[in-house]
């Protein structure tokens, strides 16, 4: 690994830490508990869930791939409630992939939406089956030119490029996140992935528009 490569990777480090000490500090955060190391679970998650449910790009998708972490499990119910297939991440794709079907887990959304309830109700698949029409991914942190850093094990972009390799590069990409976990700049490689919606409990920000 060259000296550059080591140098963005210490620095992604120290803005991880960061974003969860800031969490922390201004008591935003929800469990699981500590928010270190983790897609960081937040107070306002379900106000941001719920703002990401009323777009457009949303209400038009039938199929949505999701991460498993805490803090996008809000969407993954409403996926469910609303009738939408559901297409989740085993965790470090150890098991490849889940799908969940709205019409089996009536009554039990909340439960198959956990990743031991997708377990219990979902099929499991070694790669992704259908074309999703919305990812939603989890974050540590974004910055300004909508460049994502997850919690430093390159799943979260795996996921990503698996998908749009697969499926095509136009496939929208959303994520829900505290308004403390937006930066200034985050140092990128080759591998990382790039978000198109940041839904946060204040606000929306969209790629391109700012």
């Amino acid at each position: 690994m060259n000296n550059n490569r080591c140098d963005i990777k210490k620095i992604k480090e120290e803005l991880r830490l960061l974003v969860w000490r800031k969490l922390e500090e201004a008591n935003v955060t929800l469990p699981p508990k500590p928010c270190y190391g983790r897609i960081p679970n937040f107070k306002g998650a379900y106000t941001a869930a719920l703002k990401a449910s009323k777009l457009p790009e949303w209400e038009k998708a039938k199929v949505i791939f999701a991460n498993p972490d805490s803090p996008q499990k809000h969407l993954r119910i409403i996926a469910l409630k609303q009738g939408k297939l559901l297409i989740m991440a085993t965790p470090k794709l150890k098991s490849g992939f889940l799908e969940i079907d709205p019409s089996k887990v009536r009554g039990v959304e909340n439960e198959a939406s956990t990743i031991s309830g997708a377990f219990k109700y979902g099929r499991l698949r070694e790669t992704v089956a259908y074309k999703p029409d919305l990812i939603v991914t989890g974050c540590v942190a974004v910055d300004r030119e909508f460049n994502r850093l997850g919690k430093g094990g390159g799943y979260g972009d795996r996921e990503i490029s698996i998908i749009k390799d697969r499926y095509g590069s136009d496939i929208c990409v959303l994520t829900t996140i505290h308004d403390l976990q937006i930066v200034d700049h985050i140092p990128t490689e080759p591998h990382d992935s790039k978000v198109d919606i940041v839904v946060t409990p204040s606000k929306i920000l969209r790629r391109g528009l700012l």
